[in-house]
Parts: structure tokens; C-alpha cells; sequence
């Protein structure tokens, strides 16, 4: 009888662990949401902020939208993309056997219970909502290259393919366990400098080949004029705003017991089942945001290239954010901030029109996050030590670099190419000059006018 008591209590005991594990994991996820959108707050003042007075609502409008769309069109198709590829464009299933089209049309397919609020299933929904943001926020980053001068059903259509297509493409490739760079090259990237960040920098990259500069930015001899925003202080705040929504975004990168995907049942890892703890990520975020101001601020003394240094820093670590000691963390932002500015004269010699340096701080930084793992932390497991399984490698991180940049630039070129065509892309000479707002928007801004500074 006693052994039967002893049992019965040992396994309530673990029903009761199992719960708690499963109502953390849920909760934990949730809570990221909200944090994440904090940094669509952040890109909604910063865009306004650099905008010109004359455009500031419409470069609202159109992250509002970035948004907007991304919810949707990732909840149709963007998370099956994700189950459904990490091998490749093929039809068969991963070695682990948590990807495929089957799979992914299995747990993923609009009509199956796991893409509804059925009562048993307490992870799914939560899981998609931060991988939905994941999706807006690389569309939030192509937004800011692009203002003053897109067409808004153009940019909607470009936010579509790379949040809930390109991008997704890249975190089946190298954020799954299946994923063919992570099985063959080893490839580590738990921050998603490279799959979200480059991605979404070289995707802007190759729509502003496209789009062309803004009207006045440069000169017949090719020399680049400053156009400078119409209010530096929102600017900064919005920069700011994002850096405390990517504490939230770095959070979701983690798997955490009870989580239905989750390779243990008692401690958090990374998506690759690589162990990893909230501590780890204190230390590091923290001190690659103080590397990045820092190096920014030696190489500018601009507080627009401080706050950017300081979003720099972090995406600068983010790929090794489970690995870094922290005056590594520290290092390796410093010298994330520090390229910033050098960066973007590159891209405005070549007469490249980037209104908030997006191409700069998220696509050439975080080729240099990724990078960093290969030159600091060769030799890491790329998958839970399993047998078989490339180690993280200097080559295995330069070629998910090239990987990543190239799902970046060639739908941004190609897709913005087709629209340039049938005229989508850009709006007209007279309402680029007049402003957008005039022209786009049915409200003003600024009703009572600014003040002007007196003479």
C-alpha cells in the first residue's frame, strides 16, 4: 500500500512539474511579444524622427503597415515556409524529422488544430507570435532605407516577400535543427545577426539600387549633401525604444523547458539544443550596447551614430550572445559601432541613397556578427555535440554569410526590379518634392506649424 501511495505522489509530482514547465514556456513566450513590439514602436518614432517634415506621416503609415501585413501573411504561409525547407527546396524530411512539407503541413497548415486556440496545445500560438515579430521586425528594417520616396503598395508587396518568405527561408537554413548549413557547415547564429539582420539589411541593399536616391541627396559630380532629419531627439528615443524591444527578441531565441519543441525538460538551450541561460545573455547584450555607443562615439561624436552604435553593438554579438565571455561581448560591439560610420560613406560613394543606414548597422554589422563566431568560437558544437554534425567553423560561417546575404539582395533586387517596370516603386517627381504627406496622406502632422529658429 505504501508503495502505492509512494507512486501515485511521485506521479502527480511530475503532472504538477510537467504543468509548471508548460505554463512557464507559455508565459515566457507571450511576454516576449509585447516586449518585441516595443521595437515597432522604436522604428515608428525613429523613421518619423529622420524623416523630413514634409514626409513624416507617410513614413509613419508605412511601418504601420510593415506590421500589419506581416501577421497575416506569416500565419498563411510564412511559419509552414519554416517547417516545410530547412533541407532545402525538396520534399524530404530532415534528419531529425521536424521539418518537410508534410511536417509542416502537419503542424502548420492554416486549417490544423495547431494554428488555433484549441485547449491542450499551450505552445504553438505563443511560438508563431514571436516568430510573427521576428517577420516584422526584418520588414521594419528595410523600412527606414527606403522612406521619402517608395511607393506604398510597392513597399507592401517587398515587406511581404522578404517577412514572410525570404527571411523564414533563412531561419530554416540556419536556425532548425534540420537546417541544411547547420547540418553541413556547422552554422551558428542564435541572435539572428545573419538571418534576420543581414538578410533584412541586404534585402534593403538591393530595393535602393532600384529605387535611387532621394531627390537632392546628390550632386551632378557625384558628391552626397546631408539631408537631415526633421527631429534628431525622436529619432534617438525611437533608437532606443528598439534596443529594449531586442531584449525581448533575444529572449524568444531561447527554447525553454516545456515548450513543446524543447530539447530538455529542465534548462533552457538554443534553438540548436546547444545550452544556453538568461544570465549569458545579461552579461553580453549589456556590454556589446556599451562596446557599440562607445565605438560609435570614438569614430563620431554624433548621437546619431551613438544610438545607432549602441543597436550595432548588440547585433554585432548577437550570433555568440550563448558563447561570449563578456569583454568579448564587449570587444567585438566596440568594434561593430566603430565600422558604422566608415560603412555607410562607402555606400553613399557609390551613390547609394540608405536614409537611416540600415544597409550599414543590420546587414554589413551583422556579416560581422556572424563572422566573429567563426574567428572566436571555432570548434563549437553546431547541434548538441551529435555525432556527425559539422563544429562551428571559421568556412561554415563564412559560407552561411554569403548564404544570407544572397537571400537577402537577390529577392530585394529582383522583386523591386519587376516593380520599377510596372511603375510601383517609386512616386512621382512632383510628389516626392511637394511631400508625401501632401500628397498620400489625408492629415497633417504638424497643423499649428514648427517654429522656426529666429534670425
Amino acid at each position: 500500500m505504501e508503495e502505492q501511495i509512494a507512486e501515485l505522489a511521485a506521479k502527480v509530482a511530475a503532472l504538477e512539474s510537467s504543468t509548471t514547465n508548460t505554463m512557464f514556456a507559455e508565459t515566457y513566450y507571450y511576454l516576449t511579444i509585447p516586449l518585441m513590439v516595443l521595437i515597432h514602436a522604436g522604428f515608428l518614432a525613429y523613421e518619423m524622427g529622420a524623416s523630413r517634415q514634409k514626409n513624416v506621416l507617410a513614413s509613419g503609415i508605412k511601418n504601420i503597415l510593415a506590421f500589419a501585413f506581416m501577421v497575416p501573411t506569416f500565419y498563411f504561409f510564412g511559419w509552414w515556409v519554416y517547417w516545410a525547407f530547412p533541407t532545402g527546396f525538396t520534399l524530404s524530411a530532415g534528419p531529425n524529422e521536424i521539418s518537410g512539407m508534410a511536417y509542416a503541413t502537419e503542424i502548420a497548415a492554416p486549417w490544423v488544430e495547431y494554428m488555433g486556440p484549441n485547449i491542450s496545445d499551450n505552445a504553438s500560438g505563443v511560438f508563431v507570435g514571436a516568430f510573427t515579430l521576428f517577420a516584422a521586425t526584418t520588414a521594419s528594417i528595410f523600412s527606414g532605407a527606403v522612406i521619402e520616396r517608395i511607393q506604398v503598395v510597392g513597399f507592401v508587396i517587398l515587406a511581404i516577400v522578404l517577412g514572410s518568405f525570404a527571411w523564414v527561408v533563412a531561419a530554416a537554413w540556419g536556425w532548425h535543427a534540420d537546417g541544411w548549413l547547420v547540418q553541413q557547415w556547422g552554422y551558428h547564429d542564435f541572435g539572428a545577426a545573419g538571418l534576420v539582420h543581414a538578410v533584412a539589411g541586404f534585402f534593403a541593399l538591393g530595393v535602393l539600387i532600384n529605387l535611387g536616391p532621394r531627390i537632392g541627396k546628390f550632386n551632378a559630380d557625384g558628391s552626397a549633401n546631408h539631408i537631415a532629419p526633421h527631429n534628431l531627439p525622436f529619432l534617438l528615443v525611437g533608437l532606443m525604444l528598439i534596443i529594449v524591444g531586442f531584449w525581448g527578441f533575444l529572449m524568444a531565441c531561447i527554447i525553454v523547458p516545456g515548450e513543446a519543441w524543447s530539447w530538455y525538460s529542465d534548462k533552457f538551450s538554443t534553438i540548436y539544443g546547444t545550452p544556453i541561460t538568461l544570465s549569458a545573455l545579461a552579461f553580453n547584450i549589456l556590454m556589446g550596447f556599451a562596446g557599440g555607443i562607445i565605438g560609435a562615439w570614438m569614430v563620431t561624436r554624433d548621437p546619431f551614430w551613438m544610438m545607432s552604435g549602441a543597436l550595432a553593438g548588440i547585433i554585432a554579438c548577437a550570433s555568440g550572445l550563448d558563447l561570449w565571455w563578456p569583454p568579448l561581448a564587449f570587444a567585438i560591439g566596440f568594434v561593430g559601432g566603430a565600422i558604422l560610420k566608415p560603412a555607410a560613406a562607402v555606400l553613399e560613394k557609390w551613390g547609394i541613397d540608405d536614409a537611416v543606414g540600415a544597409v550599414t548597422v543590420h546587414g554589413t554589422v551583422g556579416i560581422w556578427g556572424v563572422m566573429a563566431v567563426g574567428i572566436f568560437a571555432a570548434g563549437y558544437p553546431a547541434l548538441q555535440g551529435d555525432p556527425g554534425i559539422a563544429t562551428t567553423s571559421f568556412v561554415g560561417q563564412l559560407v552561411g554569410s554569403v548564404v544570407m546575404f544572397l537571400l537577402g539582395f537577390v529577392p530585394g533586387y529582383v522583386v523591386s526590379l519587376i516593380l520599377k517596370s510596372v511603375g510601383l516603386l517609386r512616386v512621382g517627381e512632383a510628389a516626392e518634392i511637394n511631400g508625401l504627406d501632401v500628397t498620400k496622406v489625408p492629415s497633417t502632422a504638424y497643423p499649428e506649424g514648427i517654429n522656426a529658429p529666429a534670425e
